[in-house]
């Protein structure tokens, strides 16, 4: 049963200040006060007296008077960048609370003075209108289009919730460049990871907060370009998710869109064939057909994961015993694929310790627990510069 509440607008609100500004079923109207808006810059940001907008696809300009406060967010890689900037406690919904809570705090131990608890938040896999209205958040950092496209939904529903309660903000189909609902597909662009980032820091007025993190993602880069290994010596991989050994959900590497943003900068060869696409489920047989040098789990970071488990199981089973990444136990955790900007961090750098361990150095046995130790000597991003960027110390 859904709550029944009113949602009868009797006066001005703080969200009537943040003005919607992409045309959303019809494609035709721009809200918001247009007049004041000034020049636009190279992120898609304008600024005015008063008022300021970001351009994204598949919403276009959106306007706002004061940078949002209350975050609703659906993804992870949307709520990954509320928390780089510092807005990470102020999300009041996102999909598997509890679950992407566990997650994300493997990570933050990491960094000194960061916390985050994302516990007893709504669970907005596929969230009522009506609750919408509850929680009267001040942007809804979502894509509009996979909202859309969720049966509960219509585009009349999505443009009632942007043009009453607050904007729209968000872009999902860039998670491996599908395609968005026929409705939308004419407005819709794909953006990487950072690039998207840029703009959601702009409705939060935090571009320094993004160029002291971008230029710390652009050294990190520098670094895997500079020291990656011959082609002929990088190893074939498998990434999947290995809960089930006997019905694994494989993912390619080479797919484009922000999942593999912390696996593409490393250029490692994809061993599975041609007939295989994100999302497909593999026997071990197909697995054992492919025979990574490296295979990944995917979610192998989270505490509820028992890696110790499916790394056993490979070993006991009559197939996966003889894959050269079990058999040379190059059998590694990641975290997540809608990981947003820090995790993205973190991930380019155990990623690349797990499959060049000779160049970046080796990444450590692990079980269980919160983002191993690294030596200082050893880390390719300083943690203390990124906690200071998220805590505003910096």
């Amino acid at each position: 049963m859904t709550d029944e509440i009113d949602t009868t607008v009797d006066g001005p609100t703080r969200r009537d200040t943040l003005k919607y500004g992409g045309a959303l079923a019809t494609g035709t109207a721009l809200a918001g006060c247009s007049e004041l808006v000034g020049q636009s810059d190279e992120r898609g940001a304008q600024s005015g007296e008063g008022t300021y907008s970001v351009t994204m696809a598949p919403m276009g300009e959106v306007s706002f008077d004061s940078p949002p406060e209350s975050i609703f967010t659906r993804l992870t890689h949307h709520a990954g960048m509320a928390f780089a900037l510092g807005r990470g406690n102020d999300v009041n919904a996102m999909h598997a609370p509890e679950y992407y809570d566990k997650l994300w705090n493997q990570f933050t131990p990491r960094l000194p003075g960061v916390t985050l608890d994302w516990t007893g938040l709504y669970s907005s896999w596929e969230p009522s209108k009506e609750k919408l209205y509850d929680l009267e958040s001040d942007v809804h950092l979502a894509d509009p289009a996979s909202v859309n496209a969720l049966d509960s939904w219509n585009a009349e529903d999505v443009e009632e919730i942007g043009g009453t309660v607050s904007p729209w903000f968000g872009n999902t189909y860039s998670d491996r460049h599908d395609e968005p609902p026929a409705n939308w597909a004419d407005r819709y662009e794909y953006y990487g990871l950072w690039e998207m980032f840029e703009k959601v820091a702009g409705i939060f007025q935090e571009a320094e907060r993004y160029e002291a993190l971008a230029e710390i993602h652009t050294s990190l880069l520098d670094t895997i370009e500079a020291n990656l290994p011959a082609k002929e010596e990088r190893p074939t991989v498998v990434m999947a998710g290995m809960s089930d050994i006997e019905g694994m959900y494989a993912y390619t590497l080479d797919t484009p869109g922000f999942l593999t943003a912390h696996v593409r900068p490393l250029d490692p060869i994809g061993a599975l064939g041609d007939n295989i696409s994100s999302g497909d489920v593999i026997d071990m047989e197909v697995l054992l057909e492919a025979d990574p040098d490296v295979l990944f789990s995917l979610g192998g970071m989270h505490p509820e994961t028992d890696l110790a488990g499916i790394r056993s199981s490979l070993r006991n089973h009559s197939a996966g015993s003889r894959l050269s990444a079990v058999q040379n136990d190059r059998v590694y955790p990641q975290g997540a694929r809608y990981q947003g900007p820090i995790l993205n961090l973190f991930q380019l750098e155990m990623t690349a310790k797990q499959l060049y361990p000779d160049v970046f150095g080796e990444w450590p046995t692990y079980t269980e627990g919160p983002y191993p130790e690294i030596p200082a000597d050893e880390q390719l991003f300083d943690r203390q510069a990124v906690a200071d960027i998220i805590t505003g110390d910096r």
